[in-house]
């Protein structure tokens, strides 16, 4: 065991003996949304928001909402590394984009997660959803330039190439889920591509060995061709997910046993496969219908725990990866009223606002107040310290680098838990906060979103007086550009951005270099 996990587990089992019974500590349920935008959520965005989303409002209205959380990126699996480690993504390989199809794990088997954090303090640990940190896929070598073929779309697979894929999946797959902390995985890993099947624990569920149906491919629906389960359907995937959630809670409940569930959804992320109930409902689009089909997923897990009388005794965290995609015709609902974004500029991908700052709604009833808002900042990377001090566990220097607890704002402090934070586009550009200014080393969006005046190499946001990012301040302010570029460089080269001993980063981190605005 690695010296974080190990000194972790110790202290844990001295506190459990002698001072700390399980009564005292809340059971943890993580809801994690896929490119739910921050005003896709109607209690986040009132005036220009049109679709319901109740169950959601009603944790808020139970809960503290936070007005200026961010995700660690634009896009989904850097995110996730951070949620789950408290660390920067751009600490490790992932400079840039996701974790690629068939990619091996982001997270370093010694590295330790809220998962193994919550099993060391005698938790029972689980994660039902989507993946997305790579796997160490059991592929041959030699059957390795085969099995990651690209298949035309309306095409077949060879006669050879279904059986490497038949080979492959009749075997274990490790470095997933139940290798970094959890107890327990049942998911689709990315429900958009290979393989189409649920995998359990580190076992696909069947065995994928035809293609997919090429009908599903494209419009919103699947994007990428690969090994499938015969008869394959994009619209069981959400409710089998929120069954398996429920399930896991149910049996936490007879077992008698403290759990934390982490649930990172698969929507309103495409595909965009709603259920017949749902479609239609919004009046809007399919996206649309599929952020009220989550909501109502959201509600069933919610409306579980009160069922099974946990919901006193459980701290609920409901996120988002990143903003809202473009794809999903962002247009057509600006021009019907609807803002995913609510008041910020763009949307998945940027480092603008609307890329990372995020619905971030916390519930925990008896310490936090009900209808309660945030406005100070905090990043996903702090929920690893803040389950930390809530399990009353001391984590070792080398764990957390990027996380600050979010404890004392969830007791009702309006204080700074944290003076600065960093969010990525998907190309790699940081985006940094330092108190209410926002520094981006780049003329544009670093994403898909178009804009930006390239006769202004770097962006400098006082985001109090211009939180739509609209008036570039840069060449007015040189000296404040300066300031947050030496604040930047010392993020990355202490190695991390709490206090403590001086880590490396894992790779060399990128940097830039922009033209001086002097």
């Amino acid at each position: 065991m690695d010296s974080c996990k190990l000194r972790a587990a110790l202290i844990c089992v001295l506190w459990i003996g002698r001072w700390c019974p399980a009564a005292d500590r809340p059971n943890i349920v993580i809801l994690y949304a896929d490119d739910l935008g921050y005003g896709d959520v109607q209690s986040y965005n009132p005036e220009r928001g049109l679709i319901p989303t109740p169950a959601i409002d009603r944790l808020a209205a139970e809960g503290m909402s936070f007005t200026d959380a961010h995700s660690s990126s634009g896009v989904c699996s850097p995110s996730r590394y951070t949620l789950l480690t408290g660390r920067y993504h751009w600490r490790t390989r992932l400079q840039s984009g996701i974790v690629g199809l068939w990619g091996p794990p982001l997270i370093a088997a010694d590295r330790l997660t809220i998962g193994g954090l919550a099993q060391n303090a005698g938790y029972r640990t689980a994660c039902v959803g989507k993946w997305h940190l790579g796997w160490d896929w059991p592929v041959a070598e030699a059957d390795r330039a085969m099995f990651t073929r690209a298949i035309p779309k309306g095409g077949d697979a060879s006669a050879e190439l279904q059986q490497i894929w038949s080979r492959v999946f009749s075997q274990q797959i490790d470095g997933g889920p139940i290798t970094r902390g959890f107890d327990e995985y049942f998911g689709t890993d990315v429900p958009n591509w290979p393989p189409y099947c649920f995998i359990e624990g580190d076992r696909t569920v069947g065995v994928p060995s035809t293609v997919l149906d090429s009908g599903l491919l494209g419009n919103n629906q699947a994007s990428q061709q690969g090994p499938a389960l015969p008869d394959w359907n994009l619209e069981q995937i959400l409710p089998a997910l929120t069954d398996r959630a429920c399930r896991f809670l149910s049996e936490s409940a007879e077992q008698r046993q403290p759990f934390l569930l982490y649930v990172p959804f698969t929507s309103p992320h495409t595909p965009l496969a709603v259920n017949s109930e749902w479609r239609g409902r919004s009046g809007l689009n399919a996206y649309a219908d599929l952020v009220m089909e989550t909501d109502a997923a959201v509600g069933t897990i919610l409306e579980t725990l009160q069922r099974l009388e946990l919901a006193q005794s459980t701290l609920v965290i409901f996120t988002s990866d990143n903003g809202c995609a473009h794809y999903i015709d962002t247009a057509g609902l600006e021009r019907q009223g609807h803002f995913p974004s609510g008041d910020f500029r763009g949307y998945k991908s940027d480092a603008w606002e609307g890329g990372h700052r995020v619905p971030f709604i916390v519930r925990w009833p008896g310490v936090v107040q009900a209808g309660s808002t945030s406005a100070r900042l905090i990043h996903q990377a702090d929920v690893m310290v803040t389950i930390a001090e809530v399990l009353q566990q001391t984590l070792a220097a080398d764990c957390a680098e990027d996380s600050f607890s979010m404890v004392p704002l969830l007791h009702g402090k309006d204080v700074a838990i944290r003076e600065h934070a960093v969010s990525c586009s998907i190309q790699g550009v940081p985006a940094l906060r330092s108190g209410n200014w926002k520094y981006l080393p780049v003329s544009g969006s670093g994403g898909w979103t178009a804009g930006g005046d390239a006769s202004e190499p770097v962006q400098l946001y006082d985001l109090d007086q211009d939180p739509g990012e609209r008036n570039n301040l840069a060449k007015q302010l040189p000296e404040k550009v300066h300031e947050m570029q030496q604040l930047l460089e010392h993020l990355i080269t202490r190695g991390r951005s709490n206090e403590g001993a001086l880590r490396q980063n894992d790779v060399r981190v990128r940097r830039y270099n922009p033209v001086s605005t002097k």
